[in-house]
């Protein structure tokens, strides 16, 4: 585990990052494996925060993200690529015999993904893969958490 913390270290700081967004904050909905909502905050030209919160039949969780942003990708003017980490915490109900529990869960996420930046309208729509590992509740490693967002630019 501290390889590859090591690794990612040294791949972030190796990076070249040269973009400049189109846009400061965007809010939409995320779909899924996980549905919910998003909203990206630019704190620079090249680092922005994501709040995503989802909504399940008996769960709920917050998810907070840091990425570095990095712009045209595959040399495509206004598709922007991203990567990033950050932590969730989350509330489940489990049904048992005794009756419904709650259980937290807490962990560490990564993610990785791509965005397009319309020019004609204030949209942005994103895809990308969220990893996580719960440290505490849940199964371990979560490498199914992927989604498509569609964003209102503001």
């Amino acid at each position: 585990m501290k390889r590859i913390l090591t690794c990612i270290a040294l791949i972030l700081m190796m990076s070249q990052i040269n973009a400049q967004s189109d846009y400061e904050r965007a809010i939409g909905i995320r779909a899924g494996f996980d549905n919910g909502i998003t909203y990206k905050q630019f704190i620079t030209s090249v680092s922005a925060i994501e709040a995503l919160a989802f909504f399940g039949n008996n769960s709920f969780n917050l998810t907070g993200l840091y990425e570095l942003n990095n712009e045209n990708a595959f040399q495509v003017d206004r598709l922007d690529w991203y990567y990033g980490g950050g932590g969730h915490i989350g509330f489940y109900t489990v049904d048992g015999e005794d009756g419904d529990s709650g259980s937290l869960l807490l962990g560490v996420d990564g993610i990785i993904g791509i965005e397009y930046n319309f020019e004609q309208a204030p949209i942005n729509v994103s895809l990308d893969w969220k990893p996580q590992i719960n440290l505490i509740g849940g199964s371990g490693f979560v490498g199914d958490t992927g989604a498509l967002s569609l964003r209102y630019i503001f």
